[in-house]
């Protein structure tokens, strides 16, 4: 069976992780490898500050508590999500306003955002969907003519641009994930992206349980106390030791990932071109990190067809997410505002083929060809 996804391993992840323990005796939070994670990214994306925290859910809380939201206050963002990019907001107290998404990148339309807004309208959380940019110049546009933070979930986003410019480091705000799952991962962990320096000393009295634990160690204050809110957001070194191993090699890791996505564009085009499946967009200005790629059949029948073929043919794919304004907690939390024109419809159709680092070329080939297959037997047109 070919996985649908092997977390990268680059080889020298085990033996930073013993530096951590055995050479700097340190495994807890902020060590040295966290030190040099921080300060790659921040270099490397032209942050202003960068902070790993145990998971990409983590960066989401520690945001919208930053955003100093109120219950009542409400969100704007998509349903085709993952929940944490719900929860997070929701634990604050937050009304969720779900817009609807375009149906060529499957991120949030930006042209429905602005008739969402209220005069409780505090921040817009645009996802950046397989590691494609939303429309960013308009939604920042949105943002400052209502005067709302902006907090980007870039969860997938790590390495990926838009018009120049790192996803995650555009809004007041940006969050990865690096779990295993992702491009980069150190099992379970993330990072807070914090783009307006306001929020820093803040955001690292969050991040360490709500005291200035932060000041103290720079010799600011003589001792230090619990002043603010807070919880337990610091990622072990341990954890950070073994992604530090990914972040050396992280361009050899988006260009193996990237030659897979062309590989699939490119031999499952004449599918595209024949009008029985559907491709993945990549907008002008936008360089993704070949995160996913998915196609789009015809309907929820077909994929689910699809699927199970493919598994006969030794292909573990999957589908998406389910969208949360129809889940149990979406209904309870928050609201639709406008049509549900796609969200729904695309996420039925939408089919996740086998993406990761080091995907051997014989896997691919059995990839496309039980794809094909497929579309032989069943013909749509």
């Amino acid at each position: 069976m070919i996985d649908f996804n092997v977390p990268p391993y680059v080889g020298t992840e085990m033996d930073y992780v013993r530096d951590a323990a055995e050479v700097n005796h340190k495994i807890c939070g902020d060590g040295p490898f966290s030190r040099k994670c921080h300060a790659w990214m921040e270099e490397r994306f032209h942050a202003e500050k960068v902070l790993l925290t145990t998971s990409g859910t983590a960066a989401l809380e520690m945001a919208a508590v930053l955003c100093d939201l109120k219950p009542g206050d409400e969100v704007i963002l998509p349903s085709f999500t993952f929940s944490s990019t719900a929860t997070a907001f929701q634990a604050v107290g937050a009304t969720l306003v779900f817009v609807d998404i375009r149906p060529d990148t499957m991120n949030i339309d930006e042209r429905k955002i602005e008739d969402a807004i209220t005069d409780r309208t505090r921040v817009i959380v645009p996802v950046h969907y397989a590691g494609v940019a939303c429309e960013m110049d308009a939604i920042i546009d949105i943002a400052r003519k209502h005067n709302l933070l902006v907090v980007e979930d870039a969860a997938q986003g790590v390495m990926s641009t838009y018009k120049g410019r790192a996803l995650g480091t555009i809004g007041t705000f940006g969050c990865y994930s690096f779990h295993e799952t992702k491009n980069y991962s150190m099992g379970e962990g993330g990072a807070l992206v914090i783009n307006d320096p306001q929020y820093i000393q803040r955001a690292e009295i969050i991040r360490e349980k709500g005291t200035n634990r932060s000041l103290f160690k720079l010799g600011q204050v003589d001792k230090y106390t619990w002043v603010d809110r807070g919880s337990s957001y610091l990622q072990s070194d341990l954890n950070a030791a073994y992604l530090w191993a990914q972040l050396e090699k992280a361009d050899e890791i988006n260009d193996d990932r990237l030659a897979t996505w062309n590989f699939y564009y490119e031999h499952l085009k004449p599918l595209a071109d024949a009008g029985k499946i559907e491709l993945p967009v990549i907008p002008e200005g936008c360089v993704h990190n070949a995160h996913m790629f998915y196609i789009k059949v015809k309907d929820l029948d077909e994929r689910t067809a699809l699927i199970s073929h493919l598994k006969e043919h030794g292909v573990m794919a999957v589908f998406h997410y389910v969208p949360l304004h129809s889940s149990p907690a979406g209904l309870m939390f928050g609201r639709f505002h406008g049509e549900d024109e796609y969200t729904t419809k695309e996420s039925d159709r939408l089919v996740r083929l086998p993406m990761y680092y080091g995907l051997r070329s014989e896997h691919r080939d059995r990839v496309v060809n039980a794809v094909e297959s497929f579309f032989a037997i069943n013909s749509t047109v």
